[in-house]
């Protein structure tokens, strides 16, 4: 048999065996599709559902059918920088930095901000909107097209009342921030017991309850709000700061009213220890012989910061060769003199005659005049005799006033049994009477005019 013959026969039998298979597959649809009266039935498919997917928004502005990239703002990098590689001519560019001023200077640019550039999705990427974020809540919008506007976003902040408390084991930050505490909680805490504990020098097993609002924009934490109350457990002593206003002005008191606010601070900088204390006589270490050294040298790095401890005005601004060095002095009232020696140099705008606030910057710390090493040498004068610092008794600024006392009271009894729950805490709000609530619910009222 010739080799054609065997072809043939080879395609003849595929095609009848393909032909076979298509019968069979007729045959068996068929019969799952007939009735039994022979009539084809129609079987109810259902629709399938899909829903419809939800417009994605950046910024109110849909981008279902735009391109989106984001990046971050390079150091030293330029609008021009940013948008002209991308296809923004200068002109707008122009328009933005010179017209846009109320809504972005762009000379605030700053390096490591977020931005979006939105683009139309397709070859040409033609841009239509570049968007800047300026911070946690606000946001720089502006449209690239024919339009050229531009607005700010503002998103609002969320206050949550949340609570602290931690035991000190070598710092009120590492207390703070080890227990989950904003780090900004600790210098608060520091700032509102200036007046009463020296940092510096608390203790193993001090311990502090804060409670405080934290603010939000959407989950994220972007700030510390007002600390409402917080206990201070010191050498053995509680001390009690609730935060009350009187006058539209808010301080904080004990539970007694007493304000922790004084007249002077505890101390006039962060220091690292205190190297020499007040003495009548005392070996000078540079002059190597004793004599009186009447103040407190706080051994502190060269320019830390050095504060007034009171209001007052600047009555010695000068330079000491071989002794004080650069100082200043500050007359706080008729009593109190105060004397910072061995400046480095001074804050901006200090000058003899000024008048300064308590906690205001007014120089740095440095080694200037008759002195071994970076300290600040601190002295206070008493009716022009000198005294103690570790010892002044500052008197204090002024306490809850009568008219206010029973409103305190009420502040005082409603964070001593919120704090005694685990649950939410809330702003302590004024009860208002349920007669007061009725007459303000009927003044809100409008009365029908009679004809």
């Amino acid at each position: 048999m010739s080799k054609k013959r065997i072809l043939w026969g080879r395609v003849i039998l595929a095609a009848a065996i393909l032909i076979a298979i298509i019968a069979l597959i007729v045959i068996l649809v068929s019969r799952g599709c007939k009735r039994g009266d022979g009539e084809f039935e129609e079987y109810d498919v259902p629709p399938v559902e899909v829903e419809p997917a939800e417009p994605q928004y950046l910024y109110d502005i849909c981008i279902d059918s735009l391109y989106v990239e984001k990046g971050e703002i390079e150091p030293n990098q330029t609008l021009s920088d940013m948008l002209v590689p991308k296809g923004v001519s200068q002109a707008v560019v122009n328009h933005i930095a010179n017209d846009c001023r109320e809504v972005l200077d762009v000379r605030k640019i700053r390096g490591g901000n977020t931005y979006y550039l939105l683009a139309t999705n397709d070859t040409t990427q033609k841009p239509l909107f570049w968007i800047y974020e300026i911070g946690y809540r606000n946001t720089a919008v502006f449209s690239l097209t024919d339009s050229l506007t531009a607005w700010c976003i503002t998103k609002d902040i969320d206050l949550r009342m949340e609570r602290t408390s931690g035991t000190i084991t070598s710092s009120l930050w590492n207390a703070v921030v080890g227990n989950g505490g904003d780090a900004a909680l600790a210098v608060r805490l520091s700032d509102i017991y200036a007046w009463t504990i020296d940092f510096f020098g608390i203790q193993e097993g001090d311990s502090f309850d804060a409670v405080y609002e934290r603010e939000y924009v959407g989950d994220k934490s972007v700030g510390l709000g007002k600390v409402h109350y917080c206990s201070f457990v010191h050498c053995g002593d509680t001390l009690t700061a609730i935060a009350f206003e009187q006058n539209g002005k808010t301080d904080y008191f004990n539970d007694k009213g007493e304000n922790l606010r004084k007249a002077f601070l505890k101390a006039p900088l962060s220091y690292s220890r205190i190297s020499s204390t007040f003495s009548n006589s005392r070996l000078h270490p540079v002059y190597k012989y004793y004599r009186p050294h009447h103040g407190v040298d706080y051994a502190a790095p060269a320019g830390t910061p050095v504060y007034s401890i009171g209001d007052g005005v600047v009555i010695t601004k000068a330079y000491q060769k071989g002794g004080a060095g650069n100082y200043l002095k500050i007359k706080h009232n008729d009593t109190y003199t105060t004397s910072y020696m061995h400046l480095k140099g001074y804050a901006k705008g200090i000058t003899q005659g000024c008048r300064v606030k308590q906690g205001q910057l007014i120089g740095y710390v440095g080694s200037t005049g008759a002195s071994t090493g970076p300290h600040l040498d601190f002295r206070v004068f008493k009716n022009g005799t000198p005294i103690d610092p570790l010892k002044m008794d500052s008197p204090p600024a002024d306490p809850i006033q009568g008219s206010y006392r029973e409103q305190f009271g009420k502040v005082v009894k409603y964070w001593r049994e919120a704090l005694q729950h685990d649950g939410p805490l809330e702003p302590y709000h004024e009860e208002v009477p349920l007669i007061d609530s009725l007459q303000l619910l009927m003044d809100s009222i409008q009365q029908p005019e009679h004809p």
